[in-house]
């Protein structure tokens, strides 16, 4: 007995990716790339000002407090020593007050730390070049030296200063910070193609409260910045 033959099936041919479809994918890919690590970038320097700012505003509110506590002076500080020194310049902030002797009377002068040092987050500087002693009439911050204290603080500082009842001494002046990166030994940072108008900052009034800048027209900040 013979039995029909079956049709044969016909055999699927597998086919793979051509070579410009491989390079279009990996293109695809690195744009996809790209964006997202501008992206991602973009958020962390915001964020790393968001920060900045918000302990500036705890060190002020120290300082204030230091001062009507102990009826002195007091002083927010801000590390202009030394160019060369990476980590500390424009970063590193310090409280300091008055020194008061045995019977309470205030040692002229004589500046003590009043807590541990802080330093702003990474790739964040203060601004020499937008922070003013006074805001709205644009005059330099003053600088003070401090020598009586631990070798590791001592330098040259910027300063803002609370008297002991808390009232700013220097009502006005503004700390405004922002993102970019230092090249070795410059005394300004410089501001990064994708974060050049990334600053944030405040304001101290005559009562020693403060206020948050809202957005860089406040700062008058340039709609190009190069250096800051």
């Amino acid at each position: 007995m013979f039995l029909p033959s079956l049709p044969k099936t016909p055999t699927r041919r597998l086919r793979g990716f051509s070579l410009i479809e491989l390079l279009a994918v990996i293109a695809i890919i690195s744009i996809l790339m790209t964006v997202a690590a501008i992206g991602i970038g973009g958020i962390m320097s915001g964020k790393g000002v968001t920060s900045g700012v918000a302990t500036a505003e705890s060190i002020f509110d120290e300082a204030r407090s230091a001062a009507v506590s102990k009826r002195t002076r007091a002083r927010v500080l801000v590390d202009v020593t030394d160019p060369k020194d990476r980590e500390n310049y424009l970063r590193r902030m310090l409280v300091v007050y008055e020194e008061l002797d045995d019977d309470g009377n205030v040692v002229k002068d004589n500046w003590v730390l009043a807590g541990r040092a802080f330093l702003l987050p990474e790739q964040t500087f203060f601004s020499k070049e937008f922070s003013r002693r006074d805001q709205s009439a644009g005059t330099e911050l003053e600088q003070m030296t401090l020598s009586k204290v631990n070798r590791t603080f001592q330098g040259n500082y910027f300063y803002y200063e609370f008297n002991g009842e808390g009232i700013s001494t220097n009502p006005g002046a503004s700390f405004i910070i922002g993102t970019g990166a230092r090249e070795i030994n410059a005394e300004k940072p410089r501001a990064t193609e994708s974060t050049k108008r990334d600053f944030g900052g405040l304001i101290v009034w005559r009562n020693g409260r403060t206020s948050v800048f809202r957005n860089p027209d406040q700062m008058n900040i340039p709609s190009e910045v190069r250096y800051f």
